[in-house]
């Protein structure tokens, strides 16, 4: 088998080349260099999901046993299943956003306290003292979370977009992730840091479903069911995809936006009935949440007056402005302006988000862990103070207008409907007067975009040029520290200061009057979110649900498109940008025009590890003890077969062509593996035994009279019994060129998982025994310890007798998808990523396998390389 590891085994550096095979790291030592975008490889020790379904004796016998009631009685528990995943995605949440009011409020509100005291008495540094013990304390609890399980720092987001993609990241979707995910987050938004808590909220939806049809968990080991569904990659993905939609609507009251997320930020494989589960998961999501917040917050329970954690509120203009209009055609053109700006702005984020990342990758993470969590107090401290300095030093004290002071220096903003209820700062200016930097600074980050989108008032353009730039530079920084954090609240909350601050120039200096302050926030937090992200279908409903206004839904696809367009001149979205820099193996929608230059077999690893189908169990263990690979094919040799292909004076045989006479005289002769990626090259690395033994073979061979058809051959051959060929050998890291690479006829893939439950339970027969006397495994028994199977190495096999013979053919796929060597590489990739493959086999005409093509085989940087050399042999 191709590769190295699950997922994915690309090329040997006797295949790639000698430079191709060395690290960033070897080449620095070597004084050579890479270029910037190869800095990160695809690293070959991700595993793949297994999307396609492994049709052998086992998984027939259940179809048989299948009927109707059975089927309905299936169904319908994926139904409940999607239905629960959603409820409990809505009430972690509801946690989550529970827990930050309360810490938040209990925050803000004895800083406040403080602050009026130590205004007037002259005590402020003791105010900063008190918000820095409020910040750096639960700030410090996040990290520690993190601590206990790293995976779940960040928003998660690139991590769930992977195993969307078909990619199995350690932890990923654990208990312990989603608990230390959820409390985390809480701690980071209410410790003042620059993030937002709807990211991680996809990260929790999608680890709620996958845990939660399997009813068991390795956290809790006490959680133990025996639910005979579901113990597949496959069903698991598609309960995954749900629970990241699941995560969407709940974070931004977006159903119908959260099934287009995981459409277009993950799932290689859809269809009909998932898009239906999906939606309605996503729909149970938004209305458990919206009922507990609505009955929490207002005492109306059954009212559904708060169906996201993020609202935008209204968007409307007020009954006595009658020249006052949302939007209009002539706004369309500032909007397209602002989505170029918002897409460069968006680039400069992701850049240097990039080199910070790299720098942590190199500086931070290999120190002891408790750098990471000093950066985290470091990344803390300077933001609070940043904040209350800002506040006290730059922020502009201006006119109240419809407000009313209450005693705690907060002043209840009069909006204009009952769920836009925002509040104003006094601090450090007179009656009457609000500070308009403390007034974005010193409240919760989703008040502050509710200020930016609806307040009466009005902000300077020197408050919104400096809290722009200061939180920008701030949330960039923050983005990547070992906390759980997300990153669509800062983004709109940054965008929103920039469109506030675009309406404002140009109501001060154009005079456009009539333009709505509201619709420019909201258009510019589009913009600067769309630059950064790169998300377009999804984004785009995601901002119409939000703020419950469809005739937005034009200027903000608009903006969203300029944006990416924008940015995708420059570098790639930040997640992509994360995802890349993990090194891991994700393929995007489609391959480049270019790379259909190459064919299967220039992409492929020729040089396989596989298995017979009667194989003694000491070569089985030895195979599993001495690779990594997790799929073998299971083969037979056919040089009995070669006469038969031999016409006139060529053979054909495994793709192998030469010309009897003269290359026999010159002993030059192609492998299979050579053959298949360069048709031109010289014929060295053939062996000449080889070629002696077959070349003798052909002259004392008279060819018959009658030709019988090819065809028909191939077609009784195909329906023969497996020959049980040689039980005693097995392939072996000794053997020759010649052992390696003879005539191979497949038969299907058995996955290294079902060789191992195999050998546990000791299913194989005696050398005096029939191979019918094995014993049978049913489909259950199969799965029983998916999806965590033993390894080979922590086995006690001494029970088993190394004679023994392991029959794998009624578990193996016998029908596989596979490919010709003459397939071009955007026909392989459509194939591979479609229909979420783990292993392709590179089968000729005549049956035979010449390679195996995995996920890393299907890379940009390996598909680049490949391009490249196949240039230099033109």
């Amino acid at each position: 088998m191709a590769g190295c590891g699950s997922a994915l085994c690309g090329c040997c550096p006797r295949c790639c080349g000698e430079r191709e095979s060395r690290t960033p790291e070897e080449l620095t030592i070597l004084g050579e260099t890479l270029e910037e975008e190869d800095e990160i490889l695809p690293r070959k020790d991700y595993e793949s999901l297994d999307y396609d379904r492994c049709i052998n004796d086992p998984y027939l016998e259940v179809l048989e046993s299948m009927d109707n009631k059975k089927a309905r009685r299936y169904e319908a528990v994926k139904w409940v299943m999607v239905f629960a995943i959603g409820v409990c995605t809505g009430l972690v949440g509801l946690f989550v956003d529970f827990f930050v009011r309360l810490f938040t409020q209990l925050k803000f509100q004895i800083v406040q306290n403080s602050v009026e005291e130590c205004t007037e008495k002259g005590c402020l540094a003791l105010s900063l003292l008190e918000l820095l013990g409020f910040n750096m304390t639960f700030v410090f609890l996040a990290s520690l979370l993190v601590l206990i399980q790293p995976v779940a720092a960040g928003s998660g987001i690139p991590e769930i977009k992977c195993y969307l993609n078909g990619v199995k990241v350690p932890g990923v979707v654990r208990l312990r992730t989603v608990v230390c995910k959820a409390m985390g987050v809480l701690f980071s938004v209410a410790g003042g840091l620059f993030v937002g808590k709807e990211g991680p909220m996809i990260h929790s939806g999608a680890v709620v479903g996958a845990g939660l049809p399997q009813f068991q968990s390795i956290s809790l080991r006490k959680i133990q069911f025996n639910l005979p569904y579901f113990r597949s990659d496959r069903d698991k993905r598609d309960f995954v995809s749900a629970g990241a939609a699941a995560g969407v609507a709940a974070a931004f009251g977006a159903p119908i936006g959260g099934t287009l997320f995981s459409l277009e930020e993950g799932s290689s494989f859809w269809n009909q009935g998932l898009t239906w589960k999906v939606l309605f998961c996503s729909m149970a999501a938004t209305f458990t949440l919206n009922f507990f917040r609505s009955g929490i917050q207002f005492g109306s329970w059954g009212s559904f007056q708060l169906p996201g954690l993020l609202n935008f509120g209204e968007f409307k203009c007020s009954e006595s402005d009658k020249k006052c209009h949302l939007w209009t055609a002539v706004d369309l053109g500032f909007f397209i302006l602002m989505g170029i700006v918002g897409g460069l702005l968006g680039a400069t984020f992701n850049c240097l988000n990039k080199r910070l990342a790299k720098y942590r990758m190199r500086n931070v993470h290999p120190k002891p862990k408790l750098v990471r969590v000093l950066e985290s107090l470091l990344v803390t401290l300077t933001t609070t103070v940043v904040v209350f300095v800002a506040s006290m030093v730059l922020g502009e004290c201006r006119q109240m207008s419809s407000t009313s002071h209450s005693g705690n220096g907060t002043l209840n903003l009069q909006s204009m409907s009952e769920d836009v209820n925002s509040s104003i700062k006094t601090f450090f200016c007179p009656n009457e007067t609000y500070n308009d930097m403390a007034t974005l600074f010193f409240n919760p980050q989703e008040s502050a975009i509710l200020q930016l989108f609806h307040q009466d008032g009005t902000f300077s353009p020197v408050t919104l040029s400096l809290f722009f730039l200061l939180y920008f530079l701030l949330s960039c920084w923050t983005y990547g520290i070992s906390v759980p954090s997300g990153l669509f609240v800062p983004s709109l909350l940054c965008g929103a200061a920039f469109g506030r601050l675009v309406a404002n120039l140009l109501k001060s200096y154009i005079g456009l009057d009539h333009i709505y302050s509201g619709t420019f926030a909201l258009i510019g937090a589009a913009a600067f979110l769309g630059g950064v992200v790169r998300m377009t279908i999804s984004l785009t409903v995601i901002l119409i649900e939000s703020t419950n206004e469809i005739t937005y839904g034009l200027p903000i696809m608009i903006t969203l498109m300029v944006a990416k367009w924008t940015g995708d001149f420059f570098n790639k979205g930040i997640y992509d940008i994360h995802v890349n820099l993990r090194g891991v193996p994700l393929l995007e929608w489609e391959t480049e025009v270019e790379m259909d230059k190459l064919r299967a077999s220039d992409i492929m690893e020729p040089n396989l590890t596989y298995v017979y189908p009667h194989t003694r169990i000491q070569s089985l263990v030895s195979i599993l003890r001495t690779t990594v690979h997790h799929a073998f094919p299971v083969v037979t040799e056919n040089r009995g077969n070669e006469r038969e292909f031999m016409k006139g004076n060529q053979l054909i045989s495994n793709n192998i062509k030469f010309k009897a006479g003269s290359a026999c005289s010159k002993s030059s002769i192609l492998t299979r593996a050579g053959e298949q990626r360069k048709r031109s090259q010289s014929m060295k690395s053939y062996p000449s035994s080889e070629l002696r033994n077959m070349c003798d073979e052909h002259i004392t061979t008279e060819e018959p009279a009658e030709k019988e058809d090819l065809l028909q051959q191939m077609l009784e051959r195909r329906y023969t019994p497996y020959p049980n060929l040689y039980p005693d050998q097995s392939p072996s890291e000794e053997w020759t060129m010649e052992e390696r690479f003879r005539p191979l006829t497949f038969h299907g893939m058995i996955l290294r998982s079902q060789l191992v439950t195999l050998l546990v339970r000791g299913v194989c027969y005696s050398e005096s025994q029939s191979s019918a006397s094995q014993p049978r495994l049913s489909h259950a028994e199969m799965l029983e310890d998916y999806p965590r199977y033993p390894d080979i190495h922590d086995l006690d096999l001494t029970l088993l007798n190394p004679r023994m013979i392991v029959d794998v053919t009624p578990y193996m796929n016998p029908s596989p998808f596979a490919v010709s060597p003459n397939t071009h590489v955007s026909q392989v990739f459509n194939l591979f990523r479609t229909m979420g493959l783990r292993h392709l086999p590179v089968v000729n005409a005549v049956g035979e396998i010449v390679g195996i093509i995995t996920r890393h085989n299907l890379t940009h940087e390996f598909l680049q390389a490949r391009l490249r050399q196949h240039y230099q042999t033109i």
